[in-house]
């Protein structure tokens, strides 16, 4: 979804070559991309934040309200860009920088629809730490997820501190010395524990709750 017609002609080409892709629909605009939504079955939505009508943030956060499966990667002109991090909050699985190279806009897109690892953790974690300061609550308070947090074993705790700090699964096992789909498991009940619908939400729980904090 993107208001220029040059860029989205060049990713529909990029994913049509893709054995495991298909387009299946497009827009200029955000809501435009939710009338699109309403008609067709996406298990990904590649977002552009800056939109007229209707931004991508905006378009993000009635998406995921709507309850839509369709899991969206919101894309950011700059890496320092305020509305990237409101899109993650509003409910983007990821975002990705617009000029990324094709490579890893599919590598995005793969991961963002396995569920798997937070796109652009470096990335990521610089928003944060720019924007931790400034976070409206999209997941349980301080005070009420202590004691969510609590239920975590020792394991799982070490696992979603290594989620927090941005890294992906494969380098999780990796540091962990664990099969990666052990790490894939302890994952997916850290999120049923805690009450998170993905690992952008972990992310944000572990610095509202002082787990991680902002640099300095």
């Amino acid at each position: 979804m993107d208001d220029q017609e040059l860029v989205r002609r060049g990713f529909r080409s990029i994913l049509s070559a893709q054995d495991d892709m298909e387009v299946v629909g497009e827009a200029a605009d955000g809501a435009e991309a939710l009338r699109v939504l309403r008609d067709v079955d996406a298990d990904v939505v590649v977002m552009d934040i800056w939109m007229p009508v209707m931004d991508g943030v905006a378009a993000t956060e009635e998406l995921v309200a709507s309850g839509n499966r369709a899991r969206v990667l919101a894309l950011t002109t700059f890496d320092t860009d305020e509305n990237a991090f409101a899109a993650l909050q509003a409910g983007a699985g990821g975002f990705l920088l617009k000029n990324a190279p094709p490579a890893e806009l599919l590598s995005a897109i793969r991961s963002i629809a396995a569920g798997d690892a937070i796109v652009a953790p470096r990335v990521t974690r610089r928003l944060l730490d720019r924007f931790a300061g400034q976070l409206v609550p999209a997941v349980p308070a301080v005070h009420s997820s202590a004691k969510r947090l609590a239920t975590l074993t020792e394991r799982e705790r070490e696992v979603f501190l290594l989620v927090a700090q941005g890294r992906s699964n494969a380098d999780i096992a990796e540091r962990l010395h664990v099969a990666e789909t052990t790490v894939k498991t302890h994952v997916g009940r850290i999120l049923g524990k805690l009450e998170l619908r993905d690992r952008v939400q972990a992310v944000v729980l572990a610095y509202e709750s002082g787990l991680v904090r902002p640099k300095a």
